[in-house]
């Protein structure tokens, strides 16, 4: 397992008994690095939104056991965050929260020689997921290997 799994591993299993605890939920957790800086983001959600204070109340809290544990052998920023209307599906309850809802799904390679399709969140497992696509007043299923997936995201007009 890379360094950067680990990490997110452990946080994910040290933060997410206090997320539970103020009726949150864990998003995600992603060890990152962004020009020369590391960063350790968490990001929470709940029901209504996540408002600042709720992320500071998690951060203040984590940055005790953060001190305590000291699990990171090097220098990163810490930060708490609600994960924005953009967000990447990625775990099955985003998957199951998001069906027959319209998403964005961009390849990692062309198929049909396009690598962005916007339809209906159809289906999903472990390997795969399915949207339906209307064009031309014609609905098509399209099945996608959950690795060639670069990104899907809930899909919106603005």
């Amino acid at each position: 397992m890379a360094r950067r799994e680990l990490v997110e591993k452990q946080t994910e299993e040290l933060i997410a008994p206090m997320i539970e605890a103020h009726n949150f939920e864990l998003v995600d957790v992603e060890y990152v690095k962004e020009g020369s800086t590391r960063y350790l983001r968490v990001y929470i959600d709940k029901e209504g939104g996540i408002t600042v204070d709720d992320c500071e109340l998690i951060s203040r809290e984590f940055n005790d056991v953060l001190d305590s544990k000291d699990y990171i052998d090097e220098a990163y920023i810490f930060e708490v965050s609600s994960p924005g209307l953009g967000r990447p599906l990625k775990k099955d309850k985003d998957f199951a929260r998001s069906l027959g809802e319209e998403v964005e799904v961009r390849l990692f390679k062309a198929l049909n020689r396009k690598k962005e399709y916007t339809g209906i969140l159809k289906a999903y497992d472990a390997q795969t997921v399915t949207i339906t696509v209307s064009e031309d007043d014609q609905e098509e299923d399209i099945v996608f290997d959950r690795p060639a997936i670069a990104l899907i995201r809930l899909a919106f007009d603005f």
